[in-house]
């Protein structure tokens, strides 16, 4: 049996961290679609095929009210920080303070971030550009992704100086080739909870409510703490 599962790139490493025991145990294959939450959602809103869903605590309860998911069937996973990245090697910047990071924006090379309408690291950032007065100045400088996943993936595989990433910790710290330098400063920051629910079209509910238990109980937490969770 698949178990289809929507999930905000945030909690990519969580779910590939606990597939091989759980599809072991059950006897199934976890087939898992990770992107940003909103394009999540609307493929959930178009009909395909989905058991669960992981998204931000916000489009939960959206969807919970529009009747998608199964009444009491939310389960949170933790809190995640908003971060910024460099490629690995590289010197950090600084993100100390507001002025900090407007000064080591205005300086990057190329600015690498997830889809900034969809995602929920990318909105945050496409705001904290427009409230540092940077949105025009890095406008031919950003690179933009349909994930933060992908977005330091290709920053990674750039590998050009001075390029700096801004998303989840949680994508930054499973990615090879980049680094974490630090979330982002007091006033600009961005701390998301994610939750997994079951949807109430899934073809398989009892194998989605397993999983969701899985992702949610104590013996997961230091799997999810290592991913970045804050648990």
């Amino acid at each position: 049996m698949e178990l289809h599962l929507f999930s905000g790139g945030a909690a990519q490493a969580v779910v590939n961290g606990l597939r091989p025991a759980f599809e072991a145990a059950h006897a199934c294959t976890l087939a898992p679609t990770f992107g940003a939450v909103g394009a999540m959602r609307d493929k959930l809103l178009a009909g395909a095929p989905c058991d669960l869903v992981i998204l931000s605590q916000t489009l939960i309860d959206q969807l919970s009210g529009q009747g998608h998911l199964v009444a009491g069937s939310a389960r949170p996973l933790g809190r995640v920080e908003t971060g910024v990245a460099v490629c690995a090697g590289s010197p950090p910047v600084d993100v100390g303070s507001g002025d900090a990071l407007r000064a080591s924006l205005l300086a990057c090379a190329g600015l690498y971030v997830p889809h900034l309408t969809q995602s929920t690291a990318g909105i945050h950032i496409a705001g904290v550009l427009d409230k540092l007065g940077l949105t025009a100045a890095l406008a031919d400088r950003i690179h933009e992704y349909p994930n933060g996943n992908a977005a330091m993936t290709a920053m990674a595989q750039a590998g050009t100086p001075g390029l700096v990433g801004c998303t989840q910790v949680t994508e930054i710290r499973y990615t090879p080739g980049v680094t974490l330098v630090g979330d982002l400063p007091a006033g600009y920051g961005l701390s998301t909870v994610y939750t997994a629910a079951v949807c109430a079209r899934a073809a398989a509910p009892a194998l989605a409510t397993e999983f969701v238990r899985a992702l949610n109980e104590p013996g997961s937490a230091s799997l999810r703490k290592e991913c970045g969770f804050g648990v």
